[in-house]
């Protein structure tokens, strides 16, 4: 069963002042299946304190002074009208990966609790683990609207969640929302693998000559995926990377965002956060140029990276709800702005004994035919001073870009000026 669509109880269109009484139900439907809608889960506690809920497609915010949003029950629904009896309720804006969530409500009876993870919101509503923005209402006022009620509540409570795209209702099915300036992150994987295996005679040639690991990731909406690795000498027991799934967040990823257009850039840049300081702004354009004008960006010190890899081997990336999800964004969302800079000055020190410039990663962009970058070629674990010889004596940095341009050149690739 599909979220409930909105009565909108609109007259129609041209010189008519009231709407047709024969308008077929399901042509209704059709027509209005052309607006998407996000999906939500209005949940509450019965007057005996178990918990209920239902799925809508159907909400909105209606008032910022007072505080309102609004949402569309069928009055047929058995379950909003237990909820309704205690005058409280959680908006649930499911993420777009959990349409089993919404499923699970859409269906009548049975305990549609029995096999999700919540916890309580203030008003004491389940508050569904995973989900990427929650509202906590009290019941304002329900106005009759056909076959569905229009219900008010005001809020008293909200919070964003975990950061990911959005389940959306359209033309009869669920998908999710993308925006048009990240694009060029949203192309088809299985191109990109291919593009990987492309790249992969190259990567083990580095890795051979430079003592270091070389990794291929691509950018898919709001993650960066490591598509293909190459080691030196390693041994079976080695856990591979292949399959890590890391946020596309500020300040990682300048290698894709640097070259890319200035919507492309803005979206990535507004994932620092709404309450991102100027300053922090400016750092992480001045990063972007940085980037642009040396060709590369770079990760330093070894602390932060053996940090971010043993919560990554703890983290399931089946499971949008692992805690381990939200250490990995709270460790990215921590570092400086200028992380990446190839210009930025060494910082302070590592902690670890180490040298706080020393170079741990470079990274470089593979362009296609229209002058994105679908992928990105990494070296890991380079154990050398920025801007010096590995071990070997050979430079990493130029061998990675000429790495990277010679698969930008088998595929037919431009770099953008």
């Amino acid at each position: 069963m599909a979220p409930q669509q909105p009565d909108p109880g609109a007259p129609g269109t041209g010189d008519s002042n009231t709407a047709d009484p024969a308008i077929d139900p399901g042509r209704f439907r059709r027509v209005l299946g052309n607006f998407p809608t996000g999906v939500a889960v209005i949940t509450g506690l019965d007057q005996a304190g178990a918990p209920v809920g239902l799925a809508v497609g159907s909400f909105s915010s209606a008032s910022l002074d007072p505080p309102l949003v609004a949402f569309f029950p069928d009055r047929s629904s058995s379950s909003w009208p237990r909820i309704a009896e205690t005058g409280r309720f959680c908006v649930n804006i499911l993420g777009y990966d959990q349409e089993s969530v919404c499923r699970t409500f859409a269906v009548r009876g049975g305990d549609k609790f029995a096999e999700l993870s919540w916890r309580s919101a203030p008003s004491g509503a389940p508050l569904l683990d995973g989900v990427v923005a929650w509202i906590d209402c009290d019941l304002e006022a329900v106005h009759p609207a056909g076959d569905h009620d229009l219900v008010l509540g005001r809020v008293r409570a909200l919070d964003a969640g975990r950061s990911a795209l959005p389940l959306v209702f359209f033309q009869g099915g669920y998908g999710r929302f993308s925006p048009l300036s990240l694009a060029a992150w949203e192309g088809d994987l299985a191109v990109q693998l291919r593009t990987a295996d492309i790249a992969r005679p190259r990567m083990e040639d580095l890795a051979a000559r430079l003592g270091a690991e070389c990794v291929a990731s691509a950018a898919v909406g709001d993650e960066m995926v490591l598509l293909a690795n190459a080691r030196p000498g390693s041994s079976p027991e080695t856990p591979t990377r292949v399959g890590q799934r890391i946020p596309f967040l500020p300040p990682l990823g300048t290698a894709f965002v640097a070259w890319a257009g200035p919507l492309a850039r803005r979206a990535w840049l507004d994932r620092a956060g709404k309450d991102c300081p100027p300053a922090t702004a400016a750092a992480l354009e001045a990063t972007l140029a940085a980037v642009r004008a040396a060709g590369y960006a770079v990760g330093r010190g070894r602390g932060w990276h053996g940090e971010l890899n043993t919560v990554l081997a703890k983290a399931d990336p089946t499971d949008p709800a692992d805690p381990a999800h939200d250490a990995v964004r709270g460790l990215i969302r921590a570092l400086p702005p200028g992380y990446e800079s190839p210009a930025a000055p060494a910082p302070s020190g590592d902690g670890d004994g180490s040298p706080a410039d020393e170079l741990r990663t470079v990274s470089v962009p593979v362009f296609g035919r229209d002058g994105t970058a679908v992928l990105v070629l990494t070296l890991i674990g380079i154990h050398g001073p920025l801007g010096g010889p590995a071990a070997g004596g050979e430079d990493p940095i130029a061998a990675l870009r000429a790495a990277a341009a010679a698969v930008t050149a088998a595929l037919g690739g431009v770099q953008p000026g």
